[in-house]
């Protein structure tokens, strides 16, 4: 008769069991992968596959008991790590997003919003452009790829642990929040000190020639020098995109 007992058990299985739980959870929370419209039996096979394929570069896990309470804690620091590194590069998407409202505002295209479901808020028609172009950059260059090899090096940088909370203590993901702030402006800087020397040049117009209705001409042109500096700039946002990623997930690595 067959008998194993239940560290065998879990010796068998926590190769697998870890980095499922926590590819599982990046899918939850990482933009693209997290769509309503991919179904849930093919996240956890792809998580499943993935966790297959990874037992090459993992470290050996820590044997831990099914009757140990340091599995629960365990579990946490799994879906812990991977809903934070998606969430990581969602402020990435959301840093761009912002960009594109910054540079909308300053064109005049404030009045132009839409409902965005995923964020439950109003957009400008620019960050809707923004966000949708980055969407589709992040699977030309492989950004699915990266994040995947950046969950699979989480595992070098923070084993496998009864302590969630030493996690985030080391990763502090609450101040990853400030860099939504400044790699929008940097992306959108450009366009906006453009559109900042047409309102300049248009204020010093107002005050030469006061018979001309500068209200008539000055959001045309602000919304003309706007687009403009749009299409320029949109085929050249693949360079600050990787950089950022990158930035981003090296916390985890």
């Amino acid at each position: 008769m067959l008998t194993f007992t239940d560290q065998q058990l879990m010796a068998w299985i926590t190769p697998i069991l870890w980095p499922f739980l926590r590819t599982l959870a990046l899918f939850t929370s990482a933009p693209v992968l997290s769509m309503r419209s991919t179904p849930v039996r093919v996240k956890v096979a792809l998580a499943f596959f993935i966790a297959l394929a990874s037992q090459v570069s993992m470290p050996p896990p820590p044997p831990i008991s099914l009757e140990s309470p340091e599995l629960f804690a365990v579990i946490v620091q799994q879906l812990v790590i991977g809903i934070t590194i998606g969430f990581t590069v969602r402020l990435v998407f959301a840093a761009i997003e912002f960009a594109g409202e910054l540079i909308g505002l300053q064109m005049g295209l404030g009045f132009a919003s839409f409902f965005d479901p995923s964020s439950g808020g109003q957009t400008n028609a620019l960050s809707r452009v923004f966000g949708a172009t980055v969407s589709l950059l992040f699977i030309v260059i492989n950004g699915h790829l990266i994040l995947i090899a950046a969950v699979i090096q989480s595992f070098h940088a923070f084993p496998v642990s009864p302590e969630p909370m030493a996690f985030l203590h080391a990763v502090q993901a609450h101040r990853l929040g400030a860099e939504v702030f400044k790699i929008g402006v940097w992306i959108a800087l450009p366009i906006m000190a453009m559109l900042l020397f047409v309102n300049l040049v248009l204020g010093v117009i107002s005050r030469v020639a006061q018979q001309m209705n500068i209200f008539a001409i000055g959001f045309p042109i602000t919304l003309s020098v706007g687009l403009l500096g749009a299409v320029v700039s949109l085929p050249l946002l693949e360079k600050p995109f990787t950089m950022a990623l990158e930035q981003m997930l090296a916390h985890f690595q």
